[in-house]
């Protein structure tokens, strides 16, 4: 029995592994740039040996949008750390422009998105940004409760509004090559989003 837990141990390390150095490959050359022998190349391994952990480079590049998601919804919820509504809502946008400045793969994801591509990675894509949205939607909702807005205000339209604000913003900066000063693109958004919510 301890044999097999550690042969188990051994096989999530080598694919712990695999994962890392794709992540790498992916972030440099994009899914389409990067094949399984590329990968195999990288790792020093034989091709029927990556096949050995994983179906194909769509299962990899699944696992690296998870471990890309899986840290951007971290950075995400640090922001319900903050005391104020407008506190939570400047952190959250400044930490999800700095995680999509510094994770290239998170802005090849939607580029891939928005191309034609493999529909196993699309809807993987789809869900895991639900996932983005839906933790973001509470403190668009807690905003709007704080403001005490008599108006009915669709709050998952405002989330898809501020997520699709973000990413645009990202890509273009990302296309250009420049940087992007999180803290005051933060406080445009919010001032052209959702006006006067104290931070």
């Amino acid at each position: 029995m301890a044999i097999v837990k550690q042969q188990e141990y051994i096989i999530q390390g080598t694919k712990k592994h695999i994962i890392e150095i794709a992540r790498n490959l992916f972030s440099e050359y994009s899914y389409l740039g990067v094949s399984m022998s590329d990968i195999a190349k990288k790792l020093n391994i034989t091709k029927a040996a990556l096949y050995y952990h994983f179906t194909g480079k769509a299962e990899i590049y699944n696992k690296v949008l998870d471990e890309v998601f899986m840290g951007l919804s971290l950075s995400i919820t640090e922001a319900f750390n903050e005391k104020t509504v407008g506190g939570k809502l400047h952190k959250l946008i400044k930490n999800y422009l700095d995680f999509g400045l510094k994770e290239k793969n998170l802005i090849k994801s939607l580029m891939l998105n928005l191309s034609p591509s493999d529909p196993q990675i699309k809807k993987h894509i789809i869900q895991s940004r639900e996932q983005v949205v839906n933790l973001i939607q509470p403190v668009i909702e807690e905003v709007f409760a704080n403001k005490k807005i008599t108006q009915k205000v669709d709050s998952r339209l405002l989330t898809t509004l501020l997520t699709g604000m973000m990413d645009g913003l990202l890509l273009e900066y990302s296309f250009l090559n420049k940087k992007i000063n999180s803290e005051k693109v933060s406080n445009q958004i919010i001032a052209a989003l959702f006006q006067k919510v104290g931070k």
